[in-house]
């Protein structure tokens, strides 16, 4: 599960990921696709994207990077633009907190969404 998230440009769901593993492994369980997703997030293995949708998706690229979720078709790519270091700095200065990470996500309509609109 794994190689295949870390072959893929895809955010998938977990469904998406069942249903690509599931004619190599006939026994598979949705329940198996979650549970050993939750593991790999328990190891920091994938992180975990929420869109509006009801379902989560799923990255391997754990490094701090910007996404981009159409609200239409709920696709989501990878924004390649410098993330904010500062900004935990901010943050922390703002709240006297010790800020550890942030999650920033763009939203709006991708290019086929926009023109069939």
């Amino acid at each position: 599960m794994l190689k295949i998230l870390q072959n893929t440009n895809k955010h998938p769901s977990a469904s998406w990921l069942y249903n690509e593993l599931k004619t190599e492994f006939m026994d598979l369980s949705i329940s198996s696709i979650y549970r050993n997703l939750n593991i790999l997030l328990d190891q920091n293995l994938v992180r975990k994207i929420r869109t509006e949708s009801s379902f989560d998706h799923y990255d391997a690229n754990t490094d701090l990077h910007y996404h981009f979720i159409c609200r239409l078709c709920d696709s989501i790519i990878d924004i390649n633009v410098d993330v904010f270091k500062d900004l935990n700095n901010q943050a922390s200065e703002a709240t006297g907190y010790r800020i550890e990470g942030h999650r920033l996500d763009f939203y709006g309509a991708c290019p086929s969404c926009y023109e069939e609109k």
